[in-house]
Formats: C-alpha cells, sequence, structure tokens
C-alpha cells in the first residue's frame, strides 16, 4: 500500500512552498483564516440535519421512514465528527474560549466524543503517525487483510460491537473524579435530548434515530474512512507514505468525509488550514508536483478493494 519511491517526487522546496510543505507565510496566512460566522451556521446546520431527520421521520410516520432516517443519521454523526476535529485543533472559531464551549458543548459531548482527551490522543496521532504513541493504530495497521477479516470488523462495527467498546469508557469515567465531568456532560446532553423526545410524545426516536446510529452505522463510517486515510501505510517522515490522497466525488462526502476532510493528505502536511481551505490547499500540492496523479487513489472503492487481500 505504500507508494512507489518513483511517485515520491523531490519538488521541495517551490516559490511557494517550504521544505516541509507549508505554504510560505505570507501565503499561509490567507489560508490560515478562520471564518466565524460561516461556521456558525455550519453548526447550526448540523444540528437541523440531527433533529430534522427524526423529526421528519415521525412526521411521515411510516416505517419506511424510519428506516431512511436510520441510515441517514450516520453521515449526521460524520458531521459531528468532522466539526469536532476542528474544534480539537482550534479552527472552528478563532476566539480560542468560544472555540471551545462550542466545540464542547454543541459538538463534541452531543456525540458522545470527550473533546479534551480527543484532543490529546489526536495531537499525538499528529506528531508521528504509526508511531509508538500512535493511539489509532488499531483501525488501520495491518492492511491490506483477508476479505473475511475486513467483512468481520464491519460486521462489528454494524451490529454495535465496536460501538460498546467505545462507550463503555464512558461509564467507568464516573467513577474518576478528574473524567466524571466530562462524563456527566456527555450524559447529560444524552438525558436532554431523550427528554425532548419524550415530551414530543415519540420517545423511540432517541434510541432509535440517535442512540442506534452512533452505535452502528456511524462505527462502519468511521472505520471506512480511518483505513482510507492511513490503512497500509507506514512511519515515515514523508507524508505521503503515511496518508492516502483521494479524489473526492459528491457520494463519499456526503456518506463519510464531509467539510473537506477526506483532502487528508494536506490536513497532515499543514495540520493549522481550516477545513473550508484544504481544497485550495491541496490544489497548490498539485500544482507543486508533491502530489502527482499517479499517488492519487482515483476513488474510496478501489481504495478498498486494494484494503482487502
Amino acid at each position: 500500500m505504500v507508494p512507489a519511491d518513483e511517485l515520491l517526487t523531490l519538488v521541495l522546496p517551490t516559490d511557494r512552498l517550504l521544505p516541509n510543505g507549508v505554504l510560505r507565510p505570507e501565503l499561509r496566512a490567507e489560508l490560515r483564516r478562520i471564518p466565524d460566522l460561516r461556521n456558525a451556521l455550519t453548526v447550526v446546520g448540523v444540528w437541523a440535519q440531527g433533529i430534522g431527520i427524526p423529526v421528519a421521520a415521525a412526521w411521515i410516520g411510516h416505517p419506511l421512514a424510519y428506516v431512511v432516517a436510520f441510515f441517514l443519521m450516520a453521515p449526521v454523526f460524520a458531521r459531528f465528527a468532522i466539526l469536532g476535529h476542528e474544534a480539537a485543533h482550534r479552527l472552528l472559531f478563532t476566539n480560542k474560549r468560544v472555540n471551545d464551549v462550542v466545540g464542547k458543548w454543541l459538538v463534541a459531548y452531543p456525540a458522545f466524543v470527550a473533546i479534551d482527551a480527543y484532543r490529546r490522543s489526536h495531537m499525538a496521532h499528529h506528531r508521528d503517525e504509526f508511531g509508538p504513541d500512535e493511539p489509532d493504530l488499531g483501525l488501520y495497521r495491518g492492511y491490506p487483510i483477508p476479505r473475511a477479516s475486513l467483512r468481520r470488523k464491519l460486521l462489528r462495527d454494524a451490529i454495535g460491537i465496536s460501538g460498546w467498546k467505545n462507550l463503555t469508557p464512558l461509564f467507568r469515567a464516573l467513577t474518576s473524579p478528574t473524567a466524571r465531568p466530562t462524563a456527566l456532560g456527555i450524559l447529560g446532553w444524552q438525558a436532554v435530548l431523550l427528554a425532548a423526545a419524550i415530551v414530543s410524545g415519540h420517545w423511540w426516536l432517541y434510541p432509535l434515530l440517535w442512540f442506534a446510529p452512533w452505535m452502528t452505522g456511524w462505527r462502519v463510517l468511521n472505520r471506512l474512512r480511518s483505513i482510507a486515510e492511513h490503512g497500509g501505510l507506514q512511519r515515515s517522515d514523508d507524508r505521503r507514505q503515511a496518508t492516502h490522497t483521494v479524489r473526492q466525488s459528491w457520494l463519499p462526502r456526503f456518506w463519510m468525509v464531509p467539510f473537506h476532510t477526506g483532502w487528508h493528505l494536506a490536513h497532515h502536511v499543514d495540520m493549522g488550514i481550516p477545513w473550508r481551505n484544504l481544497p485550495r490547499y491541496h490544489a497548490e500540492l498539485v500544482a507543486a508536483g508533491y502530489v502527482p496523479d499517479a499517488l492519487e487513489w482515483p476513488n474510496y472503492r478501489s481504495l478498498w478493494r486494494a484494503m482487502r487481500r
């Protein structure tokens, strides 16, 4: 899965990029701007989806509407996750306090994410992908794997086994004085959402169209995205040997990699670029020859096929 040496063209530095691939300061400043108002509207939009989909299913009242809503909620959690990722990088809002408050209380906690712990582990991931302190290694090490093994992993995700493994630390945190406030914040949000469903007269909306999609469908999407980002690669100073680059299209962007997170190599070369500007930054890497056409996977389907043997 590691790109051949002849694809890793040595083109840096250039008149626009530094030796590590980061834009020169006068150019980087523009791409590092955070549009506060637009990001606030994006957070509102994700909540509109998260609330609107269950409400629409209840209003229609047909069993098929609930089935469709169940599947549509998994991408909603993908959106919460990516906005939480932006907040963890402090790229959601220019004001750090606003960034952390919104990231914690309106993005991470409703989606069962302890954002402070996530930020620590995620920064370890960026410091040294595939290194000894890599927290996400279990998601994408050992690829390519046998087809049957990948099928078993996805089945465990789809039926909630992986979700339960991710949920149990939340309950253990209740016994820790330092972790308890975070756990109570997350559980408090779940209580609010459940209470809202009960008051609406449709108590089942919370377990069926919030908790269950997080436990199942979102876990499948999260694994597929993770292995598409780093599966089968290796520890290296050259980010191109540690992170895949995949050409983007509207369907995976809707289901799995919203908010430009599919331009993942660009994010790893410079994690200080907000999500809205990753396509522009990726274009800079392409124009410099750092990302030649032969290095890009044409789509996610071809990459996932290569993950199986």
